[in-house]
């Protein structure tokens, strides 16, 4: 018996010496060390990661959302709510005037060519008025039929019941990347266009209250603003707001000189009527950024489309009187200037994200939900390179769950290099320390990956 615990002890002594002789090859291998690129910071807290836990609405903020929910008593809150949360979730964009035309010249030529290939005598008249009942028949029911969304109190209501607390999380989880990886930003003022209930004040208010001196919140819809003001009151016009220097508008400041250090556009552009007015939009949100730019929208693919067009506007067009010359680089969440690898790779599959968060406690409402978005920051700073210190290492974003399996890590990234690549991260491969970051990180991370990456492969 003796031998034999000896014997264990021995082989034991073994593997510990083997491990610790692995770990030093590998430390070899990949001379980034912890503090390379860790800064200080444990694994599960490195600089890559941007998520947050559950989120929960400010207490003044959701207290004020009660009282106005039972100060109004919509009847059926609970199940309207729902309903507008599943419209507003299927939502497109209006179809452009171009496109239609396009199709009825399409549908139009195929019937005359069918009419032509049956010959006989035909009645030309009569059979042009035929053709053409057909095609606005066929637009009619094939064509998305858009209306813009009008809100009146009890409208306005609802919709604080729907997309208060999902909007605000989806909101805070976009300014946590600015909060996260620009700590010295300290923003004076804000913008907010299409304020809505005004969701983007409360979030910006909790990173950077003390510093925050106006808030400049833009919304066509007079009762939205009313009920945001509400909201800022504690539910009563009779209170005093819990954030002060909070102005309403229903008009962008006319000013091209006036600058804000922080402009949002939240769930805002998919509420305008055509391309036209979005890239307007877009063009005169970037002359008012002086610092920050950040769009907001459901994660759908259309509303990711519409935040790949607003990219590619402010990245290729060049304005020919701006008083503001600094170009804009996208500061999240692509790690690259480049055309968005997943539009051509898997054009099918939007690039969002997710924040888990508690909503209003309304009856039958559950304790825990999931919004899911799609974001886009731009900066006024050159941010290519991301936030990779040291040679061969870049910061990749994560696009998809991780898969985390014995010894290894399943991710799919989007690089640097503007590809989209999946990667089996190993500590043998990669480092102990990239290794336990990819363990410790979720979809919506940036992940250190260093290079070259022999194990990857483009996704087809």
């Amino acid at each position: 018996m003796a031998s034999r615990a000896y014997g264990a002890c021995v082989l034991y002594q073994r593997v510990v010496a083997v491990r610790i002789m692995y770990r030093a090859l590998s430390a070899a291998v990949h001379p980034q060390s912890h503090a390379d690129f860790l800064k200080g910071a444990p694994h599960r807290k490195h600089p890559g990661v941007t998520n947050l836990k559950t989120l929960c609405l400010p207490d003044e903020l959701q207290k004020a959302a009660q009282a106005i929910i039972h100060g109004t008593e919509v009847s059926g809150l609970f199940d309207k709510a729902r309903s507008l949360t599943n419209f507003l979730w299927s939502r497109k964009r209006a179809p452009e005037d171009v496109t239609l035309r396009e199709r009825a010249m399409a549908l139009e030529k195929n019937l005359w060519e069918k009419a032509k290939e049956k010959g006989g005598d035909v009645d030309v008249q009569l059979l042009e008025t035929q053709i053409t009942k057909k095609v606005l028949s066929n637009l009619r029911k094939t064509t998305y039929h858009w209306s813009p969304m009008r809100y009146d109190e009890e409208l306005g209501v609802v919709y604080m019941a729907a997309r208060l607390a999902g909007g605000y999380a989806a909101v805070k989880r976009a300014l946590n990347e600015i909060k996260k990886r620009d700590p010295s930003f300290s923003p004076h003022s804000l913008l907010d266009f299409g304020s809505g209930l005004g969701t983007v004040v409360w979030a910006s208010h909790s990173f950077w209250g003390e510093t925050l001196k106006e808030m400049v919140c833009v919304d066509n819809s007079g009762a939205m603003n009313t009920i945001a003001d509400r909201l800022l009151r504690g539910g009563s016009e009779k209170y005093e707001p819990v954030i002060k220097q909070v102005y309403f508008r229903q008009f962008l400041p006319v000013s091209p000189k006036v600058q804000f250090d922080l402009v949002v556009g939240a769930f805002s552009l998919s509420e305008l009527a055509s391309q036209k007015e979005r890239e307007d939009a877009i063009l005169t949100l970037w002359r008012k950024t002086s610092s920050y730019l950040v769009l907001v929208e459901n994660g759908t693919k259309e509303g990711h489309q519409i935040l790949m067009d607003a990219r590619d506007i402010l990245l290729k067009k060049q304005e020919k009187a701006a008083h503001d010359p600094r170009r804009p680089s996208v500061f999240a969440p692509c790690p690259h200037d480049s055309p968005c690898p997943k539009l051509v790779q898997l054009p099918l599959v939007p690039c969002n994200f997710s924040q888990a968060y508690s909503p209003l406690p309304l009856p039958g409402a559950p304790d825990r939900l999931t919004e899911r978005f799609s974001y886009l920051v731009l900066s006024r700073t050159d941010w290519a390179g991301g936030e990779g210190s040291g040679e061969g290492l870049d910061w990749a974003r994560l696009t998809a769950p991780v898969l985390r399996r014995p010894r290894h890590v399943h991710c799919q990234v989007c690089c640097t290099s503007g590809e989209l690549k999946r990667v089996v991260v190993t500590a043998h491969r990669h480092g102990r320390d990239v290794y336990r970051c990819a363990r410790s990180s979720d979809w919506g991370d940036q992940l250190p990956i260093i290079q070259p990456e022999d194990d990857t492969s483009n996704l087809d």
